[in-house]
C-alpha cells in the first residue's frame, strides 16, 4: 500500500488540526494504519492505530482524550482528528501501514512492524 499524508500546518496552542493519510494499494482494507511522529532530536513515536478487523482503536497515552483516529473506507483513508494541541505536539507526523496482526498492542508501537510509509506531514504548535 502507498501512502500520502497531508493536513499539518501552523497552530497555535488549543487549536485543531486534522491529517489525512490517503492510501492507494489493494491491501488498505487489510491493513492497521497507525500515525506516528518525530520531534526534532527525538525518536520516532507511536500515536495512535485502527485495525483493519473491526476498526479497533489505540491512542498512545500522551493523546488520548484530545485526538482521535477514524478511517473512510470508501475513500481509502484515515484521519487523525487533533484537538486541544500543544506545543509539544509539535513534530512531522508520518501515517504506517502494516499487515500484522496480534492482540497485543506493543506490535503496533514499534517502527519495525510496519511495512509501508507515508512522507510525512509537519505540525507546528505555538505557545
Amino acid at each position: 500500500v502507498q501512502l500520502q499524508a497531508s493536513g499539518g500546518g501552523l497552530v497555535q496552542a488549543g487549536g485543531s488540526l486534522r491529517l489525512s493519510c490517503a492510501a492507494s494499494g489493494r491491501t488498505f482494507s487489510s491493513s492497521t494504519i497507525s500515525w506516528f511522529r518525530q520531534a526534532p532530536g527525538k525518536e520516532r513515536e507511536f500515536v495512535a492505530a485502527i485495525k483493519r478487523s473491526g476498526g479497533s482503536t489505540i491512542h498512545a497515552d500522551s493523546v488520548k482524550g484530545r485526538f482521535t483516529i477514524s478511517r473512510d473506507i470508501a475513500k481509502n483513508t484515515v484521519y487523525l482528528q487533533m484537538n486541544s494541541l500543544k506545543p509539544e505536539d509539535t513534530a512531522v507526523y508520518y501515517c504506517a501501514a502494516t499487515l500484522r496482526t496480534s492482540i497485543s498492542s506493543s506490535v503496533y508501537y514499534r517502527t519495525s512492524s510496519y511495512d509501508s510509509w507515508g512522507q510525512g506531514t509537519q505540525v507546528t504548535v505555538s505557545s
